[in-house]
């Protein structure tokens, strides 16, 4: 049986679910100032596919890496953790 490498994951909060099949993620993560030392907050959009169009917006989920779905979409949606209130 082959194996399969390790995929990344991330954790970010819905930010649109207009598009089918298709949610848009804001990831945040923390780089430091590579001069000053200060820790800076870095917000990257990310695209994920949503087979059963089940996230709302304001969500909170994990997504996985996987092959291109589209020319933007290379993430697939694991779980939800938190709905929105």
């Amino acid at each position: 049986m082959e194996k399969r490498n390790l995929r990344k994951e991330r954790t970010g909060v819905v930010v649109s679910t207009k598009m089918d099949k298709t949610i848009v993620l804001a990831v945040k993560t923390k780089v430091k100032h590579p001069i000053y030392g200060k820790f800076v907050n870095k917000t990257s959009k990310l695209y994920a596919h949503d087979e059963q169009n089940s996230c709302n917006e304001g969500d909170t989920v994990r997504i996985m890496e996987t092959r291109h779905l589209s020319k933007s979409k290379n993430w697939r949606l694991v779980e939800i953790i938190e709905r929105a209130k």
